[in-house]
């Protein structure tokens, strides 16, 4: 038998949460989890409801049975009847716990005592990454700058000073290349806590990375001068953009463009060459707001059904192909920008007449040497 030594444990309780940063009452708690479960190990069963309690004054532990109180029992291992919790507690009612035994603790057997290791580790890495995360509540919709720790088939797991995060393979940027030890941007998306405890989840791919990256390069946006109205993105294909001017005179797109296209340039470095960024204005009528989204085709005219949030694009034949884009990529964002379904029509151009220009060639040039004789 290996002896729980409570005035050990008591001081490892205190040097832990010293270390790591931790509150006392957390640690506590994760030790008194991990005598619960060691002493279920040794004396109990799978489906008791053990809790313990510490004292840290008395280096004492106690460990108490407890049963849960239900209109109908369907498992007396820990589940117990009104009336039957009556008779040990006067007090009790529905849906409360009563302590049906207690133990003071003073050993464990050798299997438990390695129980009650793992569950300490185990409850404390979640507890000290708990507190970490703590930390990034603020931040969540931020870029941060970390170093990539690992890459694994689906996960790219990115060091952000204390924090590890992972950017999960529908958040990563199509064909970039992630290297081990490589500085990186990241948009901090979102803490998950399910699962395996908290979780930072990480983005590069996202529409709000593009955004955060705009506000870094143009300053007019925290001014309020000009605005993004909207963003439909394909990582590592095509970005679109749609911006507006709060400032009379003020010219949104070529704000966002910058001087020789040096601000529109640097969020590309950041984001790969491949990816195009079509900045397009935006306007409040739905028909010219299309029309600019099917940029950089040139669309004839566009009807509007509101009621269906559907319009029809009518281009000419020759930007057709343009408007769709490749793999229909062009007119899938442009729908995402708008927020309408889109229907792309080609129109045949009017035939001019034949010789027509050539004769009004021979006309003026004629006219032109008539002119020269008077």
């Amino acid at each position: 038998m290996e002896d729980l030594n409570i005035k050990q444990l008591t001081l490892a309780l205190r040097t832990i949460a010293e270390e790591k940063n931790l509150p006392e009452e957390t640690v506590l708690e994760v030790i008194e989890q991990a005598i619960a479960a060691a002493w279920r190990r040794d004396n109990g069963t799978r489906e008791q409801l053990v809790r313990a309690s510490l004292n840290i004054n008395s280096g004492t532990a106690v460990v108490s049975v407890v049963k849960t109180v239900v209109e109908e029992v369907e498992n007396d291992v820990n589940q117990m009847s009104l009336d039957e919790a009556k008779t040990v507690d006067p007090a009790a009612e529905l849906g409360s716990e009563v302590t049906v035994e207690t133990h003071n603790v003073t050993t464990f057997g050798r299997v438990a005592a390695q129980t009650a290791k793992q569950v300490i580790l185990q409850r404390l890495r979640e507890a000290e990454r708990e507190v970490v995360l703590a930390e990034f509540e603020d931040k969540i919709g931020t870029v941060v700058t970390g170093t990539i720790q690992r890459v694994e088939p689906r996960v790219v797991r990115i060091e952000l000073g204390k924090a590890v995060g992972i950017m999960p393979q529908s958040e990563q940027i199509p064909g970039e290349y992630y290297g081990v030890g490589r500085r990186i941007k990241v948009y901090i998306k979102d803490i998950e806590r399910e699962g395996r405890g908290p979780q930072l989840i990480l983005s590069r791919g996202n529409e709000e990375f593009v955004r955060f990256l705009f506000s870094q390069e143009v300053p007019e946006m925290e001014t309020g001068a000009v605005e993004i109205k909207a963003i439909a993105r394909e990582a590592g294909r095509r970005t679109k953009l749609a911006v507006a001017s709060a400032l009379p005179g003020v010219d949104p797109v070529g704000t966002f463009v910058g001087g020789h296209g040096t601000r529109v340039q640097a969020v590309m470095n950041e984001i790969g060459e491949q990816e195009k960024i079509d900045i397009i204005p935006f306007e409040e009528d739905a028909a010219g707001f299309i029309a600019n989204a099917m940029s950089p085709a040139e669309v004839l005219s566009v009807t509007v059904n509101e009621d269906e949030k559907r319009a029809t694009v009518y281009v000419s034949e020759d930007q057709q192909s343009v408007a769709i884009g490749r793999a229909g990529q062009n007119v899938r964002l442009a729908s995402r920008l708008t927020g309408y379904e889109l229907d792309i029509e080609a129109k045949a151009a009017a035939k001019p007449a034949e010789n027509k220009p050539r004769k009004n060639v021979e006309d003026s040039l004629f006219n032109a040497i008539e002119e020269t004789a008077e």
